[in-house]
């Protein structure tokens, strides 16, 4: 049963650790913890770690706090973008309870059962409240980033969901696209995906933004594989070939940073949205991140001043929720390569750390019924009216 909420003013726990050895890294975080009774926690891990002995000493050395999360291509902690290192989010009993479930064997997914399994989450997490008053529900949703499932399941969860808003984030490898994975259970498991239903008394707000404009070129797909999101054809040419042509950068290699540098934007409801390419094949085609057919019209994203962006974004974010205690960002990890491109990491680094933002870097991000790509979307849960100021 889901940890009642109390009117707590304790802020988020939240602490990371460098050590190599998962043993090491987990002592930190035990200690880090205290005494301070979780009602569950998020976890996101390099994908350097090795995935079954950190489980298990996690299971040991945190017993009895439900633990959720992923590996990561990339972390946010408090020292803004950070790597090789082992992230934990913990949401204290006296304000928050958590209550999850897990999907396997996602090529089979099935979304009536899906739908049933998820509403009767949220049925009783509210139940467990009972007649409780200005009480806020958000869904944190994290999928293994090599399923290609991320749309099917996003617009199901959100469906059963109703007014339960939903963000969360695809899990990663670094950028090796081998083997990802969500932590739920005391394991690790690969083709599954959880959702975990957060309520709490304190202001909570999901928002989801990219730092691009659409550009003048336009490319209309021509030939394309939806199943393995592979474009093989972009305006009845050879979709790489295309590509570059119209990035006008026929010369340069096609690679993870020109993919984050020249991003596809598609127009649905009204809004563009990146649709970004993963990697290019050697036979001339590219697979993309999110879904795609044949018929879809793009035109070449073009970056915004993302500095003066980032800092709009935040102080929209605080009006939402007052005080910010943190935000739980899903960054792509192309927006991590692009600040490294053009030289404003550090820069991009110390906002994430001004706005106490904890997180992942992700294969993609889900923001409530749609699967994006390089966006930075998040969960900002504001601090209690009746905390106190921390030093």
């Amino acid at each position: 049963m889901a940890a009642q909420i109390h009117d707590g003013d304790r802020p988020l726990v939240a602490c990371a650790s460098h050590a190599q050895d998962p043993a090491d890294a987990v002592a930190e975080l035990v200690e880090a913890i205290g005494g301070v009774e979780l009602a569950g926690a998020l976890l996101f891990c390099s994908h350097r770690y090795p995935r079954e002995e950190l489980a298990r000493v996690l299971t040991a050395r945190l017993p009895g706090v439900p633990l959720i999360g992923c590996t990561s291509a990339g972390e946010l902690t408090s020292r803004g973008y950070d790597t090789d290192s082992l992230l934990l989010i913990g949401f204290p009993a006296a304000g928050f309870s958590m209550a999850s479930l897990r999907f396997e064997d996602l090529d089979n997914f099935d979304p009536v059962t899906a739908q049933g399994a998820i509403r009767q989450l949220v049925a009783g997490a509210r139940l467990d409240h009972g007649a409780a008053e200005d009480l806020h529900q958000v869904a944190l949703f994290f999928v293994d980033g090599l399923s290609h499932r991320e749309e099917l399941l996003t617009m199901t969860a959100q469906h059963a969901l109703g007014d339960v808003q939903l963000i969360g984030g695809s899990s990663g490898d670094g950028l090796s696209f081998r083997e990802t994975a969500v932590l739920h259970e005391g394991r690790f498991h690969s083709d599954a995906a959880v959702i975990a239903v957060l309520t709490s008394r304190r202001p909570m707000h999901v928002f989801c933004a990219n730092h691009y404009r659409p550009g003048p070129a336009k490319m209309v797909i021509t030939e394309a594989d939806p199943e393995t999101r592979t474009v093989y054809e972009i305006n009845a040419a050879p979709a790489a070939e295309e590509y570059l042509r119209l990035s006008g950068s026929p010369g340069e290699e096609l690679d993870v940073h020109f993919f984050a540098a020249h991003p596809p934007m598609v127009r649905t409801g009204g809004q563009f949205h990146v649709r970004s390419v993963q990697s290019a094949n050697p036979d001339g085609s590219l697979t993309f991140y999110c879904a795609i057919d044949t018929g879809v019209v793009l035109t070449i994203g073009e970056p915004v001043d993302r500095l003066t962006w980032m800092r709009e974004l935040f102080q929209s974010v605080s009006r939402k929720v007052g005080e910010i205690d943190h935000i739980i960002g899903f960054d792509c990890v192309l927006n991590r390569l692009d600040a490294e491109d053009r030289q404003i990491l550090r820069e991009v680094s110390d906002i994430y750390v001004e706005n106490n933002v904890l997180g992942f870097s992700t294969y993609g991000e889900q923001f409530l019924a749609a699967h994006m790509n390089q966006t930075f979307s998040g969960l900002a849960i504001g601090r209690a009216v009746d905390e106190p100021a921390r030093p």
